[in-house]
């Protein structure tokens, strides 16, 4: 794996770990949360400008020139990742309630979003900064590396289940895997990752404004109406 990779890997590293350093926002008279978004947009925004810059070497081999790679292709893959990462999650939830009894609703993203409401300014953080690094080190790299030296499946599972861990949310794990899943294709499918980035932040984006505007219950009829849907769809 080439040099750069393990400075872009560190930085990412790097950024997670610097957040814990909000308490010193908090000297200042900031509360918890508002001192957490600023930690986050401080460390992700120049984590994010360091990794893109350590990627220009990248951004001009032949990877991102094939045929597969026009705007056009990219563009509409990008719309078509959305409904399969849709499609993918509302499967993974399924089997996750169904078979094994496992309730639906992430304490990850429900801690995210206790932030977002007193910090509406966090919430550039998954919209923007999180897909961008997160497919940068786990499609682009991770599974990026893999997928020279083996093939797709097992690329696939290794790059997912890192994906998964790194969210720190194991009791949904098989939902997070199944993106991993979908954005690693679309990674294969353009030989772009501004295919998979550009679906993550649409993800992201969908999650935030339903959690956002809507309360419990509606979430709740919202997630089973899709169920329904993806699994009668394949009925």
């Amino acid at each position: 794996m080439p040099k750069r990779y393990w400075y872009i890997i560190i930085t990412y590293i790097a950024a997670q770990l610097s957040i814990s350093l909000f308490p010193l926002f908090m000297l200042g008279g900031m509360s918890r949360n508002d001192a957490v978004t600023t930690m986050s947009l401080i460390s992700f925004s120049i984590a994010t400008a360091l990794m893109i810059y350590l990627l220009r070497k990248d951004m001009k081999q032949a990877e991102f020139r094939e045929e597969n790679s026009t705007p056009g292709a990219i563009v509409l893959w990008s719309i078509a990742g959305v409904f399969l990462a849709l499609f993918a999650q509302g499967i993974a939830a399924y089997i996750e309630t169904t078979f094994l009894g496992i309730q639906p609703g992430s304490e990850n993203t429900m801690g995210l979003m206790e932030i977002a409401r007193e910090s509406p300014f966090f919430i550039i953080v998954p919209v923007l900064f999180a897909p961008i690094t997160e497919e940068i080190i786990f499609r682009k790299i991770i599974f990026g590396s893999i997928y020279k030296r083996t093939n797709f499946w097992v690329a696939v599972i290794v790059s997912a289940l890192v994906f998964g861990a790194f969210h720190f949310d194991f009791t949904h794990m098989l939902v997070y895997f199944s993106m991993g899943v979908v954005f690693a294709f679309l990674y294969v499918k353009t030989r772009s990752i501004i295919t998979p980035i550009v679906a993550h932040m649409a993800m992201n984006s969908f999650v935030v404004i339903t959690q956002y505007f809507l309360d419990e219950e509606q979430i709740e009829r919202m997630r089973e109406q899709l169920e329904t849907i993806f699994i009668g769809g394949l009925l």
